[in-house]
């Protein structure tokens, strides 16, 4: 799966010619820009031509400004190790990924109608609960979740939209299919840097964006501010909305701050706001109390409310709880949204689109297996060498086994957490993850990734031009998680039957 070596003109030499896609080669592997040694798929054929035409020090050069740039601007990610924090560059690949408008239209539709029934759904299990009567999803699976809140039964959010902000992960197979991965309905992260890589793409790249029909993802901010202010109790044209953060040291704080810059937002942390006595909420500012209509929160629910889950929280604000209950402020994403994230309940999925609006996924699930299922069980642990194993609650990549990668004590010490916890633990087939030309060092070569779209539900739909494109920079590795070594690509969905 080795990539081809740009090869570096002398000092004396003007190269007249770029990059011999004839020699990159993916493998077994569905590659989203090449169809075939040396030919572009249809709508990454302008991409590859303007890429041929490079020599091997422009191409890089790019890369390097693009990096310039990103120290720049501060654009940034924390990750944990040892106890510290440690703000690290955001890793972005120049070379986009490109999907054909035409089948991202079914790709969105997809993503509306998953989400459309994932929010019926969480209504459902903290109202009338009627799928778990109909014996659709088993009542236990809910009740031993972790994410399910009691204290949720009976709210009733606008809309009766509980997850507004949504970013389910797409793979594609081996032999081209899409796939959802998994879905975030809490607090996904990760669209300013959608944004960022966008914004880097026209500097770096300028000709192709002249010449070529790429649907812009620069209106997102506002298509979240206008999905937020539906969620305003009070009927305003500027509603006061406000993003809270846990603070500084969150690995997301860039996105915070980025997102209510963008929105014209203030950002706040959990002291910044007070609820009174009529169960309103005000944020303290220096020319008193002001009422606040909308909270984009990207606090995690246990620490949202002292008075009604972790007590010992100082992150979030007493009484928001009661605040958000009592309908006197808009909360996205709602608290208890987590009942549908969970990795074991994402294998029902296509049965609740199905219970819900009678129709089948227009995108399929990974096929699946549930630990706690005792034939599913013996399956898995049968074939660990070839299956991804996940934990119902982590994220990240984290806690997870690749079968593929794992070693044979690794496999040992799954087993054992399997058996200890089948209701913890899920399972899917390795998938063969497409990949697409990546530069490593000074050539381009095949590097695994997915795409994580944005979906907004508020009032309507919105659904980002394409989304975050993540790459494993390591070879051969399928973890494309920035805290653990992999990168990003700006997503084009290209219009090819533009004029």
């Amino acid at each position: 799966m080795a990539g081809s070596r740009i090869k570096a003109p002398t000092p004396y030499q003007r190269p007249t010619t770029g990059y011999d896609w004839s020699d990159y080669d993916p493998g077994e592997f569905y590659d989203e820009i090449i169809s075939s040694p040396g030919n572009g798929r249809a709508a990454a054929r302008g991409l590859v031509a303007y890429i041929r035409k490079m020599s091997a020090k422009r191409l890089i050069s790019r890369q390097q400004a693009a990096d310039l740039a990103i120290k720049e601007m501060g654009i940034s990610f924390t990750v944990y190790s040892d106890g510290e924090n440690i703000d690290r560059a955001w890793p972005m690949d120049i070379i986009p990924r490109i999907i054909a408008l035409r089948e991202w239209k079914g790709l969105e539709a997809g993503l509306i109608q998953r989400l459309t029934a994932l929010n019926m759904f969480i209504d459902d299990i903290y109202n009338k609960q009627q799928i778990l009567k109909d014996g659709v999803v088993p009542k236990e699976l809910i009740l031993s979740s972790p994410d399910f809140l009691e204290a949720c039964m009976g709210a009733k959010p606008p809309h009766r939209v509980w997850s507004h902000i949504c970013g389910s992960d797409l793979v594609r197979d081996g032999d081209g299919t899409m796939y959802v991965l998994e879905d975030n309905l809490r607090v996904p992260s990760g669209v300013s840097y959608m944004l960022e890589n966008r914004a880097i793409s026209k500097r770096i790249l300028p000709q192709l964006f002249e010449n070529s029909a790429i649907q812009p993802v620069d209106d997102y901010p506002s298509q979240l501010f206008e999905m937020l202010a539906s969620l305003s109790p009070r009927k305003s044209d500027s509603p006061e909305i406000v993003v809270m953060t846990p603070g500084v040291f969150n690995s997301a704080y860039f996105e915070h701050a980025y997102l209510a810059q963008r929105m014209g937002a203030e950002l706040v942390e959990g002291p910044d706001l007070v609820v009174d006595k009529h169960d309103k909420v005000h944020m303290r500012t220096i020319r008193g109390l002001e009422q606040v209509d909308v909270i984009y929160r990207r606090v995690n629910d246990d620490f949202l409310d002292p008075e009604v889950f972790n007590p010992d929280s100082m992150l979030g604000t007493a009484g928001l709880f009661r605040a958000w209950r009592k309908g006197n402020v808009g909360l996205a994403n709602a608290p208890g949204s987590g009942v549908a994230d969970d990795k074991i309940i994402y294998t029902y999925v296509p049965a609740i689109i199905k219970y819900y609006l009678d129709q089948d996924p227009l995108i399929p699930n990974v096929p699946s297996y549930l630990c706690v299922n005792k034939q599913h069980q013996q399956h898995v642990l049968a074939n660990l060498e070839n299956m991804v194993v996940k934990p119902a609650n982590e994220s990240g990549g984290y806690g997870m086994l690749i079968g593929p990668a794992s070693t044979k004590k690794e496999r040992q010490e799954f087993t054992a957490l399997i058996k200890k916890n089948p209701r913890n633990y899920m399972a899917q087939p390795a998938l063969a993850l497409s990949t697409a030309p990546t530069l490593c060092g000074n050539s381009l070569q095949p590097r695994h990734l997915d795409l994580r779209p944005f979906v907004l539900q508020g009032k309507n739909h919105y659904v980002t031009a394409g989304g975050l494109t993540r790459v494993a920079l390591r070879k051969g590795s399928l973890v494309v998680n920035s805290s653990q070594g992999g990168g990003s690509k700006d997503t084009w969905i290209l219009d090819t039957e533009a004029n």
